[in-house]
């Protein structure tokens, strides 16, 4: 009689993915590198908006430094595609440290406001840490679709948890010891989680020189339709960032700010990482349809906290409640990504899915600020229901334009 194996022996498919030689090497020197993403924005925010007493130019600044951001940061993805990670992400990371550190000292010794603008710009050379780390990933398992959907939510919800953990930090250490303790301390831990991930040689992908006959991502079928997803998507987490330190700080509790926004990313860690485990349905546009359905009705909720109940508390459950989907619409969409990019090309199409990203954040930040200066913070949280919203129509529009062949 054919035996058969328990479920409780089966292996963890996470445990399984860290006995891959060097994963877990690569993978602490990514995180490090990856826990300032989630601070950068709100030290910057809680840095110019009590030197300058302006959540719209505070908003604004951080605006025009992820828009810099969604300009630069495909081409040094192209870069380290065609050169190897290690050789172009250690002097970019270099170069945005700077700018980082530019912004600073602005703000300490009060320059003109267009420093703070030309600055934080500078920073847009930061290379894109998750999607290397998603490509060695693939260039590891690029025989196992099940190994990949695991290290896929893998990253989102780490991902997650760097931007869980990373505004408290910011709001900790900008609270407890300086205005710009945050923005100092991040840039610190970006460039020696870099140089860590950088040193890890073995598990880097071999470098791609272009070729004449090699296509941009962009003119793949159903690439653009699937960016204009990510876009809507990053306006739900830029408004929901800036409008959740406004409404803290109008409580009288921005001490609190940061504690409030990882409770949202708290949940959307947890629901990837239960994703990871699971085998996802066939269609995948489908389901991207389905995720993005499922967070429009849930970012209802922060809408409904603020507006009835004037508690932080209050809010702070509903953003837990409305984390539950961004992962796993994340995961999907960089699956679409990974299925759509030709060969060679895998960072400069996740880094164009990250860019678009980054652009959506920059439009609900600059929108959020705006909406709070004229309306109230409780207001502000009528933007990331309107921009989920656009992303569930674009993403049920163009399901059928990103129902490619898998690209290996």
């Amino acid at each position: 009689m054919p035996q058969t194996t328990p479920l409780a022996r089966r292996p963890n498919p996470y445990i399984r993915l860290f006995r891959t030689p060097g994963a877990r090497a690569f993978t602490l020197g990514n995180l490090v590198a990856r826990l300032p993403m989630g601070m950068f924005g709100v030290s910057a925010v809680i840095m110019i908006a009590g030197a300058r007493g302006s959540y719209a130019l505070a908003g604004a600044v951080t605006a025009t430094g992820l828009a810099a951001t969604a300009l630069v940061a495909p081409w040094t993805a192209r870069l380290v595609d065609r050169h190897g990670q290690a050789r172009i992400a250690v002097p970019a990371t270099a170069v945005a440290v700077c700018g980082s550190l530019g912004l600073l000292l602005c703000v300490r010794f009060d320059a003109p406001d267009w420093t703070l603008f030309a600055a934080y710009a500078a920073t847009a050379t930061t290379p894109n840490t998750g999607g290397m780390s998603r490509a060695r990933w693939a260039h590891l398992h690029r025989d196992d679709p099940a190994a990949l959907h695991t290290a896929n939510s893998f990253e989102q919800a780490a991902d997650e948890l760097c931007f869980m953990l990373g505004p408290v930090a910011a709001a900790f250490l900008c609270s407890a010891l300086f205005p710009e303790a945050g923005t100092l301390v991040g840039a610190v831990l970006l460039m020696t989680g870099v140089l860590l991930f950088a040193a890890q040689r073995t598990t880097e992908p071999p470098a791609a020189p272009r070729t004449p006959a090699a296509k941009s991502p962009l003119r793949t079928r159903g690439f653009v339709p699937l960016l204009a997803v990510f876009l809507a998507t990053g306006a739900v987490f830029g408004s929901l960032e800036v409008v959740t330190i406004a409404y803290a700080d109008k409580l009288a509790h921005s001490s609190a700010a940061g504690g409030v926004l990882a409770l949202q990313a708290a949940g959307s860690c947890v629901a990837g990482l239960l994703y990871g485990t699971v085998r996802p349905a066939r269609s995948v546009p489908r389901r991207l349809v389905g995720c993005v359905g499922a967070m429009t009705v849930l970012m209802c909720l922060p809408l409904l906290a603020a507006r009835t109940s004037g508690s932080l508390v209050a809010l702070a459950a509903a953003l837990l409640c409305a984390g539950a989907a961004t992962a796993p619409t994340m995961v999907t969409g960089m699956t679409l990504v990974q299925r759509l990019t030709p060969e060679g090309q895998l960072n400069e199409g996740m880094t164009l899915a990250v860019t678009a990203i980054l652009g959506g954040i920059a439009a609900g930040s600059a929108i959020g600020g705006q909406v709070i200066d004229q309306a109230g913070a409780e207001m502000g949280y009528l933007i990331p229901v309107c921009a989920a919203a656009v992303a569930l129509v674009v993403s049920a529009a163009g399901s059928g334009r990103y129902a490619a062949p898998p690209r290996r």
